[in-house]
């Protein structure tokens, strides 16, 4: 079979899902199981996988799955306590001293604070936190949603401490890298890392400053009392006094120090710096804008979850005590994702549940780091910490855990659906039953359906990939949920492309890794966890009609960056 009707099969999944879900208006709750059953069907019948292999595909999806699952309920919790213990209206009562305009609250809370949770922890996270918190804003569900998951595009790619990098494309292309070190194109591997983060930030630099503009005219439009574009630009002096104060130390330390603490660091220096400026009216526009009286608001902007009826708030403890359980998540997520502390190899070792050789299969393993997720430590030890901090009655703790748990339903079932098409997806590249044939030189297998598709696209392209390599990274998180495991799955297919079609391939990998970044806005298993923490069960294809323009934008601008630097000579090697 072509390459063309291969790729075509395995975009048929994807298509399912977008018609389901976006046409349809069906929820991930069974949009996505619809869509991993015709996943299934292409690898039996077409990739012709044997049906126990791709069981043990879906059985490793459905466990890895348990990890996304985690981290929500962990985030969750975290909101509903806080909820219960008043520390959430004390929040709401000290940012509207900061400032009641809901666009210097967005800009705040769902761009920096995002920021700097991206670069500590990644894997979704700053959505699972960030929502919320603007939901308890007076934000409505819908845009809160929205906003959270565009602005968690640009520090993705140094999102958990630089891991998309270092692990993503350490995972891919080492091999090859590692022979370009030997003939002289880099010093070591991790100066190959270091390229690769300037070149990236050269990537998302612009979109530091367009995006969160764009972002507010988009809210402003169709959330907007007024449904004005203008309402939201107005706040362009503000986005742009932000996007200098993460950018500097953004480009500062990529360029200067390596991939591990350009978002994290540029995530919290710019949070103080705009927090301060905001205080003092600095950039902040005359007006103030909010998204009005609650009770004109379109029905399908809000959901289960709904925090904006009351506008005036009230202190139940100090700022400081308040805030306390974000401060503990942060220096937390910091102390254990650093290497050289300890705290994140012990974590990684410990509390480990491994499940080895599914369904007699060795090459299908997977293992659940319980102690390193996210949703464990700090969110859930955070939460019953919290619980202390604020003195909370034992009755108004059982209840949050009790919402907790009856809002996990719907997300339960979406996810593991969506990991089990990504695991199809991603072990689709290896037939068991060709091994030793494979292994005699024999046989060969058939590409993974990413591959296919990718190739496909690249065949069509040809000169003109640099304009559109960024979107095979955002095809790669949208399948994945991962910018991580996006540059693992094409990696070496990008290096493969720039090498064939005489491209820098420095840029085209950098360009695979901005792309992977942008497309954590539209990545099925991020959009369903934002959904969840918000209240808007089954409403995944409202939000990935909404996500989608901006991706698209964030591609256009990589692209056009990515081809003036190859014109400019950027790099070539």
């Amino acid at each position: 079979m072509s390459i063309s009707l291969l790729a075509l099969v395995a975009l048929i999944p994807i298509l399912v899902a977008l018609v389901l879900m976006v046409g349809l208006r069906m929820g991930a709750m069974k949009a996505m199981p619809i869509a991993w059953l015709t996943c299934a069907a292409g690898a039996v019948f077409v990739w012709n996988l044997p049906v126990q292999y791709v069981a043990a595909l879906s059985i490793q999806g459905a466990i890895s799955a348990v990890g996304v699952l985690i981290i929500v309920f962990g985030a969750l919790l975290i909101l509903h306590t806080l909820q219960y213990s008043g520390g959430m209206e004390t929040i709401q009562y000290g940012m509207q001293g900061v400032s009641k305009d809901m666009r210097i609250q967005a800009i705040i809370i769902g761009y920096m604070f995002g920021a700097f949770i991206e670069g500590a922890a990644g894997f979704g996270t700053p959505a699972a936190l960030a929502a919320p918190l603007l939901l308890s804003l007076g934000f409505p569900p819908l845009a809160a949603a929205v906003l959270c998951l565009v602005f968690n595009s640009f520090p993705v790619t140094f999102g958990a401490v630089g891991t998309p990098i270092i692990v993503g494309f350490g995972a891919s292309i080492k091999t090859v890298v590692e022979a370009a070190v030997t003939q002289g194109a880099f010093q070591s591997m991790d100066a190959f890392f270091k390229i690769i983060g300037e070149t990236v930030t050269l990537m998302h630099g612009p979109m530091a400053f367009i995006l969160p503009i764009f972002t507010l005219g988009f809210i402003t439009r169709f959330f907007g009392p007024s449904r004005s574009w203008m309402d939201g630009f107005r706040a362009w002096k503000f986005c742009l006094f932000a996007g200098v104060a993460f950018v500097v130390p953004y480009l500062f330390l990529a360029w200067f120090v390596g991939p591990e603490l350009p978002s994290l660091v540029g995530g919290l220096i710019g949070l103080g710096i705009i927090i301060t400026g905001a205080k003092r009216g600095f950039c902040v526009p005359k007006d103030v804008w909010t998204f009005g009286d609650p009770s004109k608001w379109e029905k399908d902007w809000t959901g289960e979850i709904d925090f904006a009826g009351k506008t005036e708030f009230k202190p139940h403890m100090s700022q400081f005590m308040a805030w306390l359980p974000y401060v503990i998540i942060g220096a937390i997520l910091v102390l254990t994702r650093i290497d050289g502390l300890g705290l994140k190899g012990w974590l990684n070792a410990n509390g480990v549940v491994s499940f080895t050789g599914i369904l007699g299969f060795p090459n299908v393993n997977e293992s659940l780091k319980l102690l390193y997720l996210p949703g464990t430590i700090p969110f859930i030890l955070v939460a019953l910490l919290t619980i202390l901090l604020h003195k909370m009655p034992t009755e108004k703790a059982v209840r949050a855990w009790k919402e907790t748990t009856v809002k996990m339903k719907a997300a339960t079932i979406s996810l593991i659906a969506s990991v089990a098409l990504v695991k199809i997806y991603q072990g689709s590249g290896f037939d068991p039953a060709l091994a030793e044939a494979v292994k005699a030189g024999s046989a060969t297998f058939l590409p993974s359906m990413p591959l296919a598709m990718a190739t496909a696209m690249a065949g069509m392209l040809g000169s003109i990939w640099p304009l559109f390599a960024s979107y095979v990274g955002g095809l790669g998180a949208f399948i994945t949920g991962s910018n991580t495991v996006s540059d693992m799955l094409f990696g070496m297919f990008q290096w493969d492309i720039a090498g064939q079609l005489n491209l820098p391939r420095t840029v085209i990998i950098a360009a695979q890794g901005a792309g992977g970044a942008m497309g954590n806005m539209i990545c099925i298993h991020n959009i369903v966890a934002a959904c969840t923490v918000v209240g808007l069960v089954n409403r995944e294809g409202d939000i990935l009609k909404r996500t989608f323009w901006p991706f698209l934008l964030y591609g256009v601008v990589v692209g056009i960056v990515a081809y003036l630097l190859i014109g400019l000579g950027y790099s070539n090697f």
